[in-house]
């Protein structure tokens, strides 16, 4: 065996043992780099060692010096017990948080358009599903949010991830999303003698707090509704409002007594500003909003989540991949107006967290949308920020999106500085999860 594919079955043997397949972590792990950014200021600190223990950041320092992030001296020393911890050394790369996606369809395919999908068994996408977070980790994304699948494909992916037994992201699954009958949640594809709809349709306040009740019993840890129209549904037009302001609250104090957020499918300037007077949390898409919209965003906090990248996958494959032209003909009249109330409402100052819409346009291309959030008004550290540490307030969680003392060591390392070319975090070099590698493009010689 020569020393190349000796180098990789070590590699390989370390990324195995990354994802706790053997259910086991190595004591401490410490993670050294030429710099790593400090998503909280934009700041760059200069020859980090970072200090792991049971995956999660115990100190950050610098190598061979006092001081650093963390306010402690040079990880080596904390190392547990006094043992010699495992070391993954990144010379000439900068590390950042691991990423994180605010809206992913982990069970969808944008291959399959139109009625192409009906060729395969309801199971052939549970399959799929595990595929795509393979590659959705590789891509760097260490959480995310699945906001919608069928048969509780996400909520079933996120227990086999947590146990170990495959490879992908933290999951915040919504299972079903729903929406009233004849909306962009419910099936519309298919004449009255198949008789197929949603199965958690709610239409008025009772109904909706019903299906919020029967997701959650069954997995869900958020609550996506449609409150507009959509692109890829049939017979609904995006900026159609479908939920009204009522079934909205509903949907919002149900969810919120459970401990759960709500996420909005809202195109529509109707749609948008009835969900964000409910109270809902992220509203997705925001394709139409107005200025109202904005100024409400605004004074009642709601997140903006706008996929301003897929309509240029859709632009060029759609047609191929089998999108009816009525599909197509929406995503035209909505992918520049989409793109231009993103750069009013971040101008604005209204808060937007990164979100793809990944199963519209391939997993594992996540970090495209980066450069179009450039592109549309964003600076580089603005667009990183959108997802990391305003993921994680969003989300509201306290272990994932910054690196810090206390949460889960997830990290991604570009070689290069980020903050100048956003496009390295379309193929980031490294990939390290619960404070081990489990993708690096190319074994240390």
């Amino acid at each position: 065996m020569n020393r190349k594919n000796r180098l990789a079955l070590k590699l390989m043997a370390l990324c195995m043992a990354t994802v706790g397949w053997s259910g086991v972590h190595a004591a401490d792990v410490i993670i050294s780099a030429e710099r790593l950014l400090d998503v909280k200021t934009g700041r760059m600190i200069d020859k980090p060692e970072i200090l792991v223990r049971d995956g999660k950041v115990v100190s950050i320092g610098r190598a061979g010096g006092a001081g650093g992030a963390g306010g402690v001296g040079g990880a080596a020393g904390a190392a547990a017990g006094g043992e010699a911890a495992t070391r993954i050394d990144l010379p000439g790369m900068t590390l950042l948080p691991g990423l994180i996606d605010m809206h992913v369809h982990l069970d969808s395919d944008p291959t399959y358009g139109g009625y192409s999908n009906l060729e395969y068994n309801d199971r052939f996408w549970s399959a799929l599903a595990v595929a795509h977070a393979g590659k959705t980790l590789d891509a760097g994304f260490t959480t995310v949010r699945n906001l919608g699948a069928a048969d509780w494909n996400d909520v079933g992916l996120g227990q086999a991830i947590a146990a170990g037994k495959v490879r992908g992201p933290r999951i915040i699954p919504a299972a079903w999303s729903f929406g009233p009958t004849g909306s962009h949640c419910d099936s519309t594809y298919f004449p009255p003698s198949m008789d197929q709809k949603g199965p958690y349709n709610a239409d008025g306040p009772d109904e909706v707090r019903k299906s919020v009740r029967s997701l959650r019993k069954y997995g869900a840890q958020v609550i996506k509704v449609c409150a507009t129209g959509g692109v890829f549904s049939r017979n609904t037009e995006p900026g159609q409002q479908q939920m009204n302001l009522a079934e909205l609250r509903a949907a919002v104090e149900e969810a919120h007594q459970w401990g759960l957020q709500v996420a909005a499918h809202a195109h529509g300037a109707a749609g948008i500003k009835d969900a964000i007077r409910a109270g809902v949390n992220t509203i997705e898409h925001a394709s139409l909003i107005d200025d109202e919209g904005i100024a409400l965003a605004k004074k009642h906090g709601a997140w903006l989540s706008m996929d301003i990248y897929n309509g240029s996958y859709t632009a060029l494959e759609g047609k191929k991949n089998g999108v009816l032209e009525d599909n197509l003909r929406k995503d035209r009249e909505v992918t520049e107006l989409q793109r231009q109330n993103f750069k009013r409402a971040h101008a604005a100052g209204v808060k937007m967290v990164f979100g793809t819409d990944a199963g519209v346009h391939p997993h594992g291309g996540n970090g495209k949308q980066f450069a179009v959030m450039v592109q549309y008004g964003m600076t580089p550290l603005q667009a990183i920020q959108s997802a990391t540490i305003n993921a994680a307030e969003a989300l509201a969680r306290k272990d994932v999106g910054i690196i810090e003392p206390g949460r889960y060591a997830d990290l991604v390392a570009v070689e290069g500085d980020p903050t100048v070319n956003v496009r390295l975090l379309e193929a980031p070099a490294v990939v390290i999860q619960n404070g081990l590698i489990v993708k690096r493009l190319t074994p240390q010689q």
